[in-house]
């Protein structure tokens, strides 16, 4: 199994920022009964979500707020910071890499390392990763951000039930920095490509070239209208996957780096949806209180719920004490991976909506 330990690796602060429109799922007619609506909010814990829609808003906007707001907060010197890694994969263009025009939008330095990552619900994780393991090896960079979000409201059909009451936008912004003495990351990581196809948009990029058809609706079956430029969800398959691959990563790096579930504060998974999170919770038996969730006010906000959910749900601990977590995501691609950190009184601003 693919494990990683970077060691004098420290989150120093997190910040988050949302849309400030909302649609509440309580109000959608997309649910052809009331029944219909209950049980979904029911079994997805998901009352409403922020969204872009109409506001001309990116992911890139959505994080640049959150990475002035954090910076303001932190007091680090803009020309200390080497690494600006931005994930996500609603990005501003095809390219450029839209890392490059943060790194200009933020005032960093000209020598500061700029670039995009393509990767949905594990893609914190991953980021977070990949920013350590460049600091680590820097000769004299020790500051980094991390800029994790995805406006994925935009790429669902609004006659699909399937996807669309489930999805929300955010962005978010984490700052790394090499530290002497640091505990750092301990890391488990996998990808399932021969399911790539359970969650894609089959058309607009290289593979599949927008054209005219591209903008033709189907009917995939009652209550799921999409065209190919819009997202395909295998609910069912996609829920397997979840509650199988993310227990079974979050056991295998407890276990290889010898920690008790029990010395864990809080477990911190990506936001899919309630039903499924809380199997992944019991089959690791642990503590609802353990287990935070932003779904209710936010819903799946991809790459960005794991941050996003610990600035909205857990900013007192973050600010105030010592913290052991452990964060789970897993989604797109397929691709799931794990993380245990530890913070200690980060920055922790409340989150920001524009």
């Amino acid at each position: 199994m693919a494990f990683q330990y970077i060691p004098n690796i420290a989150v120093k602060g997190m910040a988050a920022c949302v849309p400030k429109k909302v649609e509440d799922n309580r109000e959608l007619s997309l649910f052809e009964t009331e029944d219909d609506r209950n049980k979904f909010i029911q079994a997805t814990g998901i009352l409403k979500r922020h969204t872009v829609k109409g506001s001309g808003l990116c992911a890139s906007d959505l994080c640049f707020q959150a990475a002035e707001t954090l910076l303001a907060e932190i007091g680090w010197e803009r020309s200390e910071i080497g690494y600006l890694i931005f994930v996500s994969q609603t990005p501003d263009y095809i390219f450029p890499a839209t890392a490059c025009i943060l790194q200009n939008r933020l005032g960093l330095s000209q020598e500061c390392y700029a670039m995009d990552i393509s990767l949905g619900c594990s893609g914190w994780v991953y980021g977070l990763t990949t920013i350590a393991s460049l600091l680590s090896s820097s000769v004299n960079m020790k500051k980094g951000l991390l800029l994790v979000g995805d406006t994925t409201t935009i790429t669902k059909s609004p006659k699909d039930k399937s996807t669309y009451p489930l999805f929300g936008d955010a962005g978010t912004a984490t700052a790394v920095q090499y530290e002497e003495g640091s505990i750092g990351l301990k890391i488990h990581a996998a990808t399932d490509g021969s399911s790539h196809k359970a969650i894609m948009i089959p058309d607009g990029g290289f593979r599949n070239f927008f054209s005219g058809d591209s903008l033709v609706e189907h009917e995939i079956e009652p209550g799921i209208v999409r065209n190919s430029l819009q997202s395909i969800l295998d609910g069912p398959g996609v829920f397997t996957f979840g509650i199988t691959k993310a227990p079974k990563s979050i056991s295998s790096v407890l276990e290889y780096f010898d920690i008790k579930i029990d010395a864990v504060d809080y477990l911190v998974l990506h936001q899919a949806n309630k039903m499924m999170n809380e199997k992944i919770r019991k089959k690791l038996k642990i503590e609802p209180e353990k287990v935070p969730y932003s779904l209710p006010e936010y819903g799946n906000t991809s790459s960005s719920s794991i941050p996003l959910t610990m600035v909205s749900q857990l900013c007192d601990p973050l600010r105030l004490r010592h913290n052991v977590i452990v964060a789970c995501g897993f989604g797109v691609g397929l691709s799931w991976a794990s993380v245990i950190l530890e913070t200690n009184k980060i920055v922790c601003p409340l989150v920001i909506e524009i």
